[in-house]
């Protein structure tokens, strides 16, 4: 059930109920007159009060120009459509997320379909047969209700070695020659240790930048993971690659972690030395954090993520930003982010939060720790399940993913004398921090 209303939809209900019981009741020609001014007026109402997209990119070589704000992970039909009455024409999804296909299907219906750029992904797992893969895009495109997709991306190769893979090639070739895709793309946010020692995203997708057959890459990047996505975003400008950005807003697990500190705290359950070594250090910085916050007296994280989203936007190398919102109140504060500037007020929040909490970050697509880990613990992998709870919304989905991870998980930790956190280059607490996903995911 939506706990928060949209601003549009408040004004319109009013003038409408408004309108119903006037004067236009006393006959039904009158009603209808009445009925179709007070539409026309409620129009013009929310026209005047929906923020809406001001700034556009041309989408590298695709030539597609492109909402600087895209439409990442949103569940809400309702919500996913207001973002596309707002100007938003980039819709970003994937043949795993659960019902997500169904849910654009109905939102596009009746839209100008050349309008959007509609990208979704596919795991290079299963049928990955030529044949295999030309299945998997059908069945998208019929769960999508739509002709063709903009942009059929593979989905986190683990290695170089998969973006040779022939058979994808061949199949995206046969389906773009039908009509069927048009583009084809890379994510990477960051690899799964458990299957062997990967490349990072850097080399990967530098390396699918040297291949020249993907048209559009997705990758992670904000203001305390610049170091491997800078480069990526040069080699998309050199090769005119588009740039979409994921993972930009790295600062809910702050006020998230602190309650779930708050309540283990109070519930003074009984917990292990070593998980309570791992906390100590982690609250520590988490100490540290909450002085930040208070020295500039901010109430929530949405001062900061709007900060952080523009510093992605004032970078001229990005093409777009994926925004995974879960309520209307959300779309109502970033909204007015398009076409904005990064002011030197936000350039002074950020680099204060940077210096104060930058520690609390595990940074995505990093993983340099894991190769330390004597249990193969896959941490990067781990702390994203975390980000999909903590900072999406997407609990059941993260739990569900968290409890299918074969071998060892964060559970593990507790017997651990925290190598990991020895060899973070940026000094992060991950011990306590995989010890409190581990608590957050498995619920225990």
């Amino acid at each position: 059930m939506r706990k928060k209303t949209h601003l549009g939809r408040r004004n319109f209900l009013k003038t409408s109920v408004f309108g119903m019981f006037g004067a236009g009741m006393a006959t039904k020609t009158g009603w209808a007159q009445e009925k179709e001014s007070t539409q026309e007026q409620s129009k013009e109402i929310k026209d005047k009060t929906q923020p809406k997209i001001k700034g556009y990119r041309i989408l590298g070589r695709t030539g597609f120009k492109v909402s600087d704000l895209a439409i990442g992970y949103i569940q809400d039909e309702g919500l996913m459509s207001a973002m596309l009455d707002a100007g938003a024409n980039y819709i970003d999804t994937a043949e795993s997320y659960p019902g997500a296909h169904s849910t654009i299907s109905k939102v596009i219906k009746g839209r100008d379909r050349k309008s959007l750029f509609i990208t979704t992904k596919m795991l290079m797992e299963g049928d990955t047969s030529k044949e295999g893969l030309i299945k998997r895009v059908q069945k998208a495109l019929q769960e999508l209700d739509t002709e063709y997709v903009d942009c059929m991306m593979m989905h986190m190769p683990d290695k170089i070695e998969m973006l040779k893979n022939e058979a994808f090639h061949a199949a995206m070739q046969e389906l773009k020659s039908e009509g069927r895709i048009r583009f084809v793309g890379v994510t990477h946010h960051g690899s799964f240790w458990l299957r062997g020692p990967e490349e990072t995203m850097e080399k990967i997708l530098l390396a699918a930048a040297d291949d020249g057959r993907f048209d559009v890459f997705l990758f992670a990047y904000n203001f305390l993971k610049m170091d491997q996505s800078e480069k990526v975003l040069e080699a998309c400008k050199e090769k005119n690659i588009g740039a979409v950005l994921m993972k930009s807003t790295p600062v809910f697990k702050y006020y998230v972690i602190k309650s779930r500190l708050e309540k283990l705290e109070k519930e003074g359950k009984d917990i292990h030395p070593l998980y309570k070594e791992g906390l100590k250090r982690y609250k520590d910085k988490f100490d540290k954090a909450e002085q930040f916050v208070k020295k500039y007296g901010l109430q929530n994280p949405d001062e900061i993520r709007e900060a952080a989203i523009r510093f992605v936007l004032n970078n001229p190398l990005v093409n777009t930003v994926c925004c995974s919102l879960n309520t209307y109140d959300e779309m109502e504060r970033i909204l007015p982010l398009s076409g904005s500037k990064l002011s030197d007020w936000d350039k002074a929040k950020l680099a204060a939060y940077k210096e104060s909490c930058g520690e609390l970050y595990c940074r995505h697509a990093c993983g340099l720790c894991e190769p330390r880990c004597p249990q193969g613990v896959p941490v990067n992998t781990i702390m994203r399940y975390f980000h999909y709870f903590t900072a999406q919304g997407r609990e059941k989905e993260a739990m569900l993913q968290y409890a299918a991870i074969p071998g060892e998980r964060a559970d593990s930790c507790h017997e651990c004398q925290g190598y990991c956190e020895e060899a973070c280059h940026y000094n992060v607490p991950i011990q306590g921090m995989l010890l409190l996903a581990h608590n957050q995911l498995s619920m225990v």
